[in-house]
């Protein structure tokens, strides 16, 4: 069967692998679909820190069971999943914390270990959920979407309180349904206003493009001249991560989910004089996944908006090329596998 490998440089190639076996514990999945993350785009760059080339990138699925193994009872051939993409050691803080998103030895499919750009793949029974009333588009944006919702609920947001995202990614969408849905009253900025429609289809009250808008002097007013409790930045940019910091309310939270590609200088007294919550945000659980899904099922994500174009798994390569010469022009692009 046909993947998609990443070597160094934006280098990728096609290559032949043999069909996975199904063990005990296993479900053996036939992939649909397969959502371009920006963690690809950069491994594809040769930015991404963690990747492990060769690469065989994907961990946003959407698929169906093939098989399982003589092990597995909840998940049955002919059922449409979802999977988790991260592994967790059991035995780290993080874990031992409840916390297994934040494993110290986290592998993640598509980074550490080979993804899913490839007709099939198998996976652990406890790694994958059945969602059998989404089609395969819904099922391969629950996993970036779950990522921007535990970014929500590290901000621990209260109903009516301002929350700020910086950048309307799907990860950015994701965080602003997810606030949208706490009861947060969300302002969405990104550097594009073609994101203002899905912004506010996800649930922002307001879009700020931050090429053309004071955004310190346009937060500044919410809240009566308080500004926003919560800053959430989904960009990962020096920039915006310094920006974060200004931006936010005294006393508020700032969450990062979004990470720079080189070290961040700040003034430190801001943290002190305006006694801030920073806070990380990693991954995503399986009730992030299962919340996620639940509110899929009330149509609380604008799928039609936020899938940019589709790209047969021939055509893989020139996706990456199409997205890096203009990100702007695309939210999510699907693989059809």
């Amino acid at each position: 069967m046909k993947a998609l490998v990443i070597d160094t440089e934006s280098r990728t190639r096609f290559t032949e692998l043999t069909p996975p076996e199904c063990r005990a514990d296993e479900v053996l999945i036939n992939v649909r679909r397969v959502g371009l993350c920006g963690s690809d785009l950069n491994t594809w760059r040769g930015f991404n820190p963690l990747a492990v080339y060769p690469c065989i990138p994907g961990h946003e699925i959407g698929g169906v069971v093939a098989a399982v193994g003589s092990g597995v009872r909840a998940v049955a051939p002919g059922d449409r999943v979802v999977a988790l993409p991260c592994t967790e050691c059991g035995v780290c803080s993080a874990c031992l914390n409840g916390r297994p998103n934040a494993c110290k030895d986290n592998q993640t499919l598509g980074v550490q270990r080979q993804g899913a750009m490839t007709p099939m793949v198998a996976l652990p029974a406890h790694k994958v959920l059945v969602a059998n009333e989404l089609g395969y588009d819904e099922l391969a944006l629950v996993e970036p979407l779950s990522v921007g919702l535990h970014a929500a609920r590290r901000a621990q947001i209260n109903v009516g309180e301002w929350v700020a995202v910086i950048g309307c990614g799907v990860i950015g969408l994701g965080a602003i349904a997810a606030a949208a849905a706490m009861g947060g009253r969300v302002v969405a900025i990104d550097i594009d206003r073609r994101k203002r429609e899905v912004a506010g289809a996800c649930g922002a009250e307001r879009f700020y493009d931050n090429r053309e808008t004071d955004i310190a002097a346009a937060l500044g007013e919410l809240d009566q001249g308080r500004g926003p409790a919560v800053v959430i930045e989904a960009v990962g940019l020096s920039a915006t991560i310094e920006q974060a910091i200004e931006l936010v309310a005294f006393t508020g939270r700032v969450v990062y989910v979004g990470y720079a590609k080189k070290p961040v200088s700040y003034d430190s007294a801001r943290f002190l004089l305006k006694e801030l919550d920073i806070r990380g945000s990693r991954n995503a659980t399986v009730a992030d996944f299962r919340a996620v899904l639940a509110l899929m099922a009330l149509r609380r994500y604008p799928v039609e908006l936020i899938i940019s174009g589709h790209y047969p798994l021939g055509q893989a390569d020139r996706a990456f090329a199409d997205w890096a010469a203009d990100p702007g022009a695309y939210t999510k692009i699907m693989i059809d596998v």
